[in-house]
């Protein structure tokens, strides 16, 4: 018998890898708390868009609103919990799916930020796992419709990192890699904390920028004025990863030490940094955007505290200097607030 898989959050990341492992024919129970959204999944299944005539399929899934989790102790308990929640929800989401676990069974934080540490606080350090979902730029577009807006990464750029907190590859990440593959490449990794901060660089360069000037991810990078704000956070980010000891991948595909060099005013690295960027740039579909800034357009709240915040408040703690994201998170905040519309004016100042 295959194991009982639970994802909690079926938004854009939640519904595409929970969306791929169904159609791969795992046992998935999708959890959400959008009414509408599970009871289209219910009645017409869930559509998966991507940028190939390959990813594009409707899936029958079995889905259940927020309110109907207790009918989880009706059946075998769940060997695995995805937990696909916006960050600051990550405590009441793992206290809640805990108790319907296996013996054996674990919660998988395949989210933004670093809530690793939350969920073992709450579930216990042994069932906790780590997974990054670098580049995949997925949303949900609307009830039972989740869309891709980036290539396939495939084994030119593994999508899914799969790690424990204690950094060694074990049978569980690499079983959760595999479950992953349904959607696209993926690997056990032992370098969990590097891959996380240096997925969190990512988004402290791109999400609060959407999400403060309204600009889709394509403008944004092409831009002069974005595009160089946004290297400016990275390394800053970079730098309070080094200062914490992390060991940094690569940077949306960019090495670490190439893109503080391209701000520091090494010429040919930031010759091939904006080479890297128009790369991409013309990668992207003209509606990608980040996270943050599909938050900005729906009214809803961002990650900005635990993205941009959380390089700022660690930079405090290591004595890293973090002007640009600090500044980036007032300015998000004050369009958050209706203080301000989202628009390339708000960060003319940083």
């Amino acid at each position: 018998m295959g194991k009982k898989i639970v994802v909690l959050g079926a938004g854009a990341i939640g519904g595409y890898a929970g969306g791929h492992m169904a159609r791969g024919g795992e046992d998935v129970t999708l959890i959400d708390p959008w009414p509408e959204h599970v009871n289209y999944m219910n009645k017409h299944g869930l559509r998966l868009d991507g940028v190939t005539t390959q990813e594009c399929c409707v899936v029958p899934v079995k889905a259940i609103h927020l309110t109907e989790v207790q009918a989880l102790a009706k059946g075998r308990p769940v060997d695995i919990a995805f937990v696909c929640v916006k960050s600051y929800d990550t405590e009441w989401a793992t206290a809640m799916i805990k108790q319907y676990l296996a013996p054996n069974g674990f919660v998988v934080s395949l989210q933004n930020c670093m809530n690793e540490e939350t969920v073992a606080r709450v579930a216990g350090p042994e069932r906790t796992l780590g997974c990054i979902a670098s580049t995949i730029a997925a949303e949900l577009i609307g009830p039972g419709h989740v869309q891709r807006n980036v290539p396939l990464g495939g084994e030119e750029h593994i999508v899914f990192r799969v790690g424990e907190m204690h950094g060694r590859i074990t049978e569980r990440a690499l079983e959760v890699a595999a479950l992953l593959r349904n959607a696209d490449s993926a690997k056990a990794t032992n370098n969990l904390w590097g891959e996380r901060w240096s997925k969190l660089t990512v988004n402290a360069m791109r999400n609060g920028l959407s999400a403060a000037t309204g600009l889709s991810g394509k403008q944004r990078d092409s831009l002069p004025k974005t595009r160089d704000i946004s290297l400016r956070l990275g390394a800053e980010a970079i730098r309070v990863g080094w200062a914490l000891g992390y060991r940094l991948e690569k940077i949306a595909g960019v090495g670490a030490e190439k893109l503080v060099a391209a701000v520091d005013g090494d010429k040919k690295a930031r010759a091939e940094v904006d080479a890297d960027f128009d790369r991409q740039v013309a990668q992207r579909s003209d509606d990608q955007r980040p996270s943050m800034g599909q938050d900005m357009r729906k009214g809803r709240r961002t990650e900005i505290e635990l993205i941009n915040g959380l390089v700022a408040a660690k930079g405090d703690e290591t004595g890293i200097p973090t002007p640009v994201n600090k500044a980036l998170v007032q300015a998000v905040k004050r369009v958050e607030r209706g203080e301000a519309t989202a628009d390339p004016d708000v960060v003319a100042h940083i």
